[in-house]
């Protein structure tokens, strides 16, 4: 089913940027000839978040857009929120018909835009990018590939394998997101949890341009965290599983003693085995508390409601230039 769309739509491209200074300029040139190339119809902006850059990014940013007025918008975080939240703080701001979500580091390829736009004008309202192939070292490359298929196997809800933020999504799905306020986000499982018609399309993952992962071991896990603790409750069943299976063997080695005590006369000499138990099951215990604790932090985190992000500035020509807005989101 063909897509009924607006004369002229508005297609807004969101990257955040975080210490990107080396690459930002090559990015936008890149992304612009790119977005220059496509369907004449569709009109074009590209909105940066500078995520709290401590190096050169935000000048830079300034300086393509003064470069580009009709293109470029910059959001300027008050801090580094975390690459999460700058994709949020793009969300509420962007005003397209369609929103495209890519990272400014160059590992995703901007000519996957033109297959989304193929999709999206074929009445698909998601399409995400399936990385094909990744340019990490094998050992990342194998740690990626388990995840994806650990969380298709825990997660309450069909998440795509080897999708990341890399996609198309429609105003509907845009304005679905926006109205999910948590604070411990995993953008394709939210993605895929709004529903919608969706698809994904082969785009190879190319490499980093300085050969250095942006997001470090912590940052992975986090991610993995987010992603498992908000989808899936089957951690929690785990632990039940195991509490039960505990119960029945103390309940067996009781029943073992009790037996020699009232029938053998033999005393039960096992202060090794003893030992070993009381270790393995208190280590046991320590874990399931430490599971119910991440879902109690994130609980405490959503009570709290501290916003998202907090904007310090942004950053539109074709608005009168720079201002401030006047609450926090």
């Amino acid at each position: 089913m063909r897509r009924d769309i607006a004369a002229q739509p508005l297609l807004s491209v969101i990257a955040p940027v975080y210490n990107e200074a080396d690459i930002v300029e090559q990015f936008a040139d890149e992304l612009l000839r790119t977005l220059n190339g496509l369907n004449a119809s569709v009109r074009h902006e590209i909105l940066f978040v500078n995520d709290g850059s401590t190096d050169a990014s935000g000048e830079k940013l300034e300086e393509l857009c003064a470069s580009y007025p009709a293109k470029i918008k910059v959001i300027h975080l008050a801090r580094n929120f975390g690459h999460d939240a700058a994709v949020c703080a793009g969300l509420d701001v962007a005003t397209g018909d369609a929103v495209i979500l890519m990272d400014s580091d160059l590992q995703d390829d901007p000519v996957g835009i033109g297959k989304f736009l193929e999709k999206w004008f074929e009445g698909y309202d998601v399409v995400y990018a399936v990385r094909s192939s990744r340019q990490e070292p094998a050992l990342l490359r194998g740690i990626f590939r388990l995840f994806y298929r650990i969380l298709g196997l825990l997660a309450n809800i069909p998440i795509p394998a080897d999708a990341g933020n890399y996609a198309l999504m429609d105003r509907r799905v845009v304005d679905s997101l926006v109205a999910c306020k948590e604070r411990n986000r995993y953008l394709p499982g939210l993605r895929s949890w709004v529903g919608f018609r969706q698809i994904g399309v082969p785009v190879p993952r190319r490499a980093r341009y300085d050969k250095r992962s942006r997001v470090g071991l912590r940052g992975l896990w986090r991610l993995a965290m987010n992603a498992i603790f908000s989808f899936s409750y089957v951690p929690i069943l785990l632990f039940r599983i195991v509490g039960l299976l505990s119960l029945a063997i103390s309940l067996g080695l009781i029943l073992l003693v009790l037996y020699h005590k009232f029938f053998t006369g033999l005393a039960v000499v096992a202060w090794a085995s003893q030992l070993v138990a009381i270790a393995f099951f208190g280590g046991i215990n320590l874990l399931g508390i430490s599971v119910l604790g991440e879902y109690v932090a994130r609980i405490y985190d959503e009570v709290r409601g501290r916003p998202i992000y907090i904007i310090d500035r942004m950053t539109d020509r074709t608005s009168g230039g720079a201002w401030r807005p006047d609450q926090p989101t």
